[in-house]
């Protein structure tokens, strides 16, 4: 299960339509709906400077949220739609499904790198070039991973670690079909130059003989 599901608060909004959703803005407050999970639909409205906040912090639609409604359940959603001003390119209605245990949603997991003592490649001073510090991956809404794990043990410099290297999560799968990389171990800048050096010296002894 993730640590870390972040907290959504909203108010449940009275009144709907164009004249509550208007009220709601003058009030400061973006209006929304929660729907699905065979429930009634429920307006809300959310605080405006907390929603800019949480948009401006990226990955808004693929962000799971436990929605705090002052005289209702906490419920899981995820965002669904953001309306926005055509001019001011500000949020003015949101739309949150909720989740049930067995919904299916993608979501970015984050990446964890161990047994770095353990790696050769790092040991001779070679660096870590983490590709995707997260990976966004489709997954059971009840058993959402914390973290999926990369294990460094035996990579040399040169080696890459690609998305089927790493054993996912029962129950999830890669948004992306491709064996796409996330890290890889490349050479210190140091050696790097000695080699570029031994390189060009090489052809140069070479231009020398011919």
């Amino acid at each position: 299960m993730a640590g870390e599901i972040p907290d959504l608060k909203a108010l449940e909004r009275t009144g709907t339509g164009k004249g509550a959703a208007r009220q709601a803005r003058r009030a400061g407050m973006v209006p929304g709906i929660v729907f699905g999970g065979e429930k009634e639909p429920l307006p809300i409205q959310i605080p405006f400077n907390v929603l800019l906040k949480r948009l401006k912090q990226g990955r808004f639609k693929s962000t799971l949220f436990n929605l705090q409604v002052e005289g209702q359940e906490d419920v899981r959603v995820i965002c669904r739609d953001v309306q926005r001003d055509v001019v001011k390119d500000l949020p003015t209605h949101v739309d949150f499904m909720r989740l049930r245990r067995t919904t299916k949603v993608t979501l970015y997991i984050p990446v964890e790198f161990i047994n770095e003592d353990e790696a050769p490649g790092l040991r001779r001073g070679g660096v870590l070039t983490v590709v995707r510090p997260e990976v966004e991956l489709l997954v059971t809404a009840g058993d959402i991973p914390e973290k999926i794990t990369v294990d460094l043990t035996g990579l040399k410099i040169g080696d890459i670690v690609h998305i089927n290297d790493v054993t996912l999560p029962e129950g999830t799968k890669a948004t992306i079909d491709r064996n796409f990389v996330i890290a890889n171990i490349s050479a210190p800048s140091g050696l790097q130059s000695q080699d570029n050096e031994a390189a060009e010296e090489a052809a140069a002894d070479e231009g020398d003989e011919d």
